[in-house]
């Protein structure tokens, strides 16, 4: 059983409309849903406690069964109030962490000092680091512990200009994410239909470009962990571990 730590965003205002932001949905619950018969989660955001919804990736709780599941529960609901703070976790503790998406990651991700640490940590520990759609932004100032940046000399993908511009949210972002991962990492792709799933997988590094990367991307993860608990733990290892049904909630913040 490994233990991911998943990272959304507090930030709810767009750059010029009184429009609200925040995280997509479907980044967290989708990834979320693939993980939860095998590995334990915990849900944390740049300053901890609330983190807001964008409205707009609401739309597809008309569509989606799954989706309304989670949003209806309160106890999920309850989960996305109360995230803890990065000081609030150990990087030892975790196999892998998942920075999701939504407009609000591109302002309170690149800059925070203290998911960059958690970053580093876990990935220099030989864990995961993952992201999806504007979710990259967590590691564009990323350093490891030689100062190279994480990126460096890795491919790498995430929201492109093209599906800003179709989004029409080119002019409510602080800056194009599909540029400042091209200056920093060694190769950007994309997928050539804008929308469609696209995920690259670097050894440890696996980004997704948009929302309907994040099942591909879950899956990759799982790969890798468990490719990982077999080499460490070959005689005890299992392939799917399974945890009861009332464990498949993300962990509350520990009581004081």
């Amino acid at each position: 059983m490994g233990n991911v730590l998943i990272v959304a965003t507090n930030h709810d205002s767009l750059k010029q409309t009184p429009h609200t932001t925040g995280l997509w949905f479907s980044e967290l619950t989708n990834f979320y849903d693939k993980l939860k018969t095998r590995h334990i989660m915990t849900v944390v955001s740049p300053k901890g406690g609330n983190i807001p919804i964008d409205h707009r990736s609401l739309t597809g709780l008309f569509k989606s069964h799954k989706l309304r599941k989670y949003y209806r529960a309160p106890g999920f609901r309850r989960l996305l109030e109360n995230s803890l703070s990065p000081k609030e976790v150990n990087a030892a503790d975790y196999d892998a962490i998942y920075f999701t998406g939504g407009h609000g990651t591109m302002w309170d991700f690149p800059e925070n000092k203290e998911l960059q640490q958690l970053t580093r940590d876990i990935y220099e520990n030989g864990g995961i680091v993952s992201a999806v759609c504007h979710g990259p932004a967590a590691l564009l100032n990323v350093k490891l512990s030689d100062g190279t940046y994480l990126l460096q000399d890795k491919t790498v993908t995430g929201y492109s200009d093209r599906e800003e511009t179709a989004s029409l949210n080119k002019h409510e972002i602080p800056y194009s994410l599909e540029e400042q991962l091209k200056k920093r990492a060694l190769t950007y792709h994309k997928s050539k239909v804008p929308f469609k799933g696209h995920v690259e997988a670097d050894d440890k590094l696996i980004t997704g470009q948009n929302p309907a990367s994040v099942k591909d991307v879950a899956k990759a993860v799982i790969k890798r962990i468990e490719q990982k608990d077999f080499e460490e733990n070959p005689r005890s290892f299992r392939a799917v571990l399974r945890i009861p049904e009332e464990e498949q909630i993300l962990r509350r913040k520990p009581a004081p």
